[in-house]
């Protein structure tokens, strides 16, 4: 009888952290992150170890038998046991070698480190185990990038499967495993630190406290596990296991190595491949409570596309006025923005916050993840590590759009070769009078020089959406000829009498009509993908329908849904671009249909 499927469902994201649900969609009994026990372990809830192993290393190469502890695969009527080979692992150092034994299994897949360089069969689209076993992890952790490397291909090559990577997890580092893309973990170093006496907490490996009665047995070594695999999943679902991961790297030199190297990985792909948000909830709050957090790749995806791609509004190409940030989001509601508004009569001077981590925030993109989103300590001081990427990021865009002149209200000391800086802060306060004075002195001198354009309130909001459209969807072509009516801060376009989209700052999104998705299409303004000919679409996008998708997809992108060559209707993905086409639970929510 062939070995049966695990069932499982995504009921939330972040990054490549899933939180997954196992068995019967409509009544899970067990999720991921997980534990996979081992005979020797103690019994712990079903919900938080869904697996049962044994490894049976008596003769090579080794086998390995994964049990379910619950009805985890269709149609739920009995446990299932799966069944693998672990092949010849050779040390990674020897990867160049090719044994010729990789390891083999349907449902469980025992992949190594030279596996991944020789194997020709984890090349295999059909390949689709429900486990996949990272089988030298402890020998990766030891080699610097091995393990980040490893966790990066098999997730993305692996999208649907959970991950396992024994003998290397611990409550002290399980969030940060989880950021990588892991889903399973073992009991291995909890058992190890118990026979020395040592109690392996959320905060890393230390001695018991015998003054409170502490105890290193295996049910203090599980509670530990409870309290993190609880706190990790409570992360995913509110956007916070990144501010997680970051605080458990701190247990260990070599945890904050892996998490610097997975940065650097990330940092170098596309916003699709390293799993970055377009949209998220307003609830969702970017936490940069440390020099770590200025790491993330979210950060310097924004400082980068703000630096070197972002286009301000046609008529503000001339005049840039550099202003401070707020802790209120968006920035134009707090009492110090409503006094620098009440200086900037002009509607042709290009606003730019300057804050951190993001290092500047545009006008028209303050109300957009994450710029609406951050939230930082403020102690009213730059380091020299802000005010290096401030000065950076102002040069690289005044080059690009070529600024006559750049009024600074910052206070933060800013030079441009070739470009006219004027100081209006000079000693004072940001909101005092006098700075307040001098800044709306400079601005009306610049719009008298300059002769900047002053348009009407409801061409400069259109230029500002178009510009918002340019940053978020490449392109503004679908807003030509487009008319903007409404009170702020929502906003109804419409072309030609007819409802084309609507902004509204609370989802910080274009919400499309129906009536626009071909408006869209024709100006390549959305990512598309492709459902599988024949399937007569209903529902959600899932991988059983879906057969393709285009590159870069983020979740909270809007997407066209195409079949046959022809446009079908739209959709909001769920899922980052990595996990396309083939990842586990909806992909993407059905928003239009044609």
């Amino acid at each position: 009888m062939p070995e049966r499927p695990l069932a499982r469902g995504v009921a939330a994201r972040h990054r490549f952290g899933r939180l997954m649900s196992l068995g019967d969609r409509n009544q899970p009994s067990a999720w991921t992150p997980g534990l996979v026990l081992d005979p020797r372990d103690p019994e712990m809830p079903l919900a938080l170890a869904p697996f049962t192993s044994l490894r049976e290393g008596n003769s090579l190469p080794a086998g390995i038998t994964l049990s379910t502890r619950a009805n985890l695969c269709y149609p739920f009527d009995t446990e299932d046991t799966w069944q693998a080979v672990e092949g010849l692992v050779l040390p990674p150092s020897l990867a160049e070698a090719d044994s010729g034994e990789f390891g083999n299994g349907s449902q469980v897949l025992p992949v190594s480190w030279q596996a991944m360089h020789h194997d020709q069969s984890l090349n295999d689209t059909e390949l689709e185990p429900s486990v996949v076993v990272l089988v030298d992890a402890p020998q990766l952790t030891k080699r610097p990038g091995m393990l980040v490397d490893a966790l990066d291909a098999l997730r993305v090559r692996f999208p649907s499967s959970l991950l396992w990577t024994p003998g290397i997890g611990g409550p002290d580092n399980c969030a940060m495993l989880v950021w990588m893309g892991a889903d399973l973990f073992d009991l291995a170093r909890s058992r190890h630190a118990s026979s020395l006496g040592v109690l392996l907490s959320e905060e890393g490996p230390r001695e018991v406290e015998e003054t409170v009665s502490e105890s290193a047995d295996m049910d203090a070594q599980c509670a530990a596990w409870t309290r993190a695999l609880a706190a990790t999943r409570a992360a995913i679902r509110n956007g916070s296991l990144r501010e997680l991961a970051e605080r458990q790297s701190t247990s260990s030199a070599r945890s904050v190595e892996r998490l610097r190297r997975h940065d650097a990985k990330m940092r170098g792909y596309d916003g699709g491949r390293a799993g970055l948000a377009r949209v998220v909830g307003s609830e969702h709050t970017l936490r940069c409570h440390t020099y770590t957090s200025r790491d993330d790749p979210l950060i310097h995806d924004w400082r980068n596309r703000v630096a070197d791609q972002h286009e301000p509004p046609e008529h503000q190409r001339d005049a840039l006025v550099l202003l401070p940030c707020s802790a209120t989001k968006p920035y134009r509601i707090s009492q110090s923005h409503k006094k620098f508004l009440r200086s900037l009569q002009s509607n042709g001077i290009h606003q730019v916050m300057v804050t951190a981590p993001l290092g500047l925030v545009p006008r028209e993109l303050e109300e957009i993840w994450p710029a609406a989103n951050y939230d930082i300590p403020v102690t009213g001081d730059w380091d020299s590590d802000e005010i290096t990427v401030i000065r950076d990021m102002v040069t690289r865009l005044a080059t690009r759009v070529g600024y006559s002149r750049i009024i600074n209200h910052s206070g933060v000391a800013i030079e441009v070769e070739g470009t006219e800086v004027v100081n209006t802060r000079n000693s004072d306060s940001a909101g005092s009078q006098e700075a307040l004075e001098r800044l709306e002195l400079e601005v009306n001198r610049a719009a008298d020089d300059l002769k900047l354009p002053n348009p009407k309130t409801g061409h400069n909001r259109l230029a500002q959406l178009r510009a918002l459209s340019r940053f978020q969807h490449g392109t503004d072509v679908w807003l030509e000829d487009a008319s903007v009516l409404g009170r702020p801060p929502i906003f109804t376009i419409k072309k030609e009498g007819v409802q084309i989209a609507q902004w509204n700052p609370r989802t910080a999104r274009f919400a499309f009509s129906k009536s626009c998705l071909p408006l869209l299409d024709s100006c390549n303004a959305l990512p598309r993908v492709s459902l599988k000919i024949g399937v007569d679409w209903h529902g959600d996008l899932f991988s059983t329908n879906v057969e393709s998708a285009e590159e870069g997809i983020r979740a909270g992108d809007e997407v066209l849904v195409m079949q046959d060559g022809g446009l079908v209707g739209s959709a909001r993905a769920e899922a980052p671009g990595w996990e396309w086409p083939d990842g586990p639970g909806r992909l993407a929510r059905a928003q239009h249909r044609l």
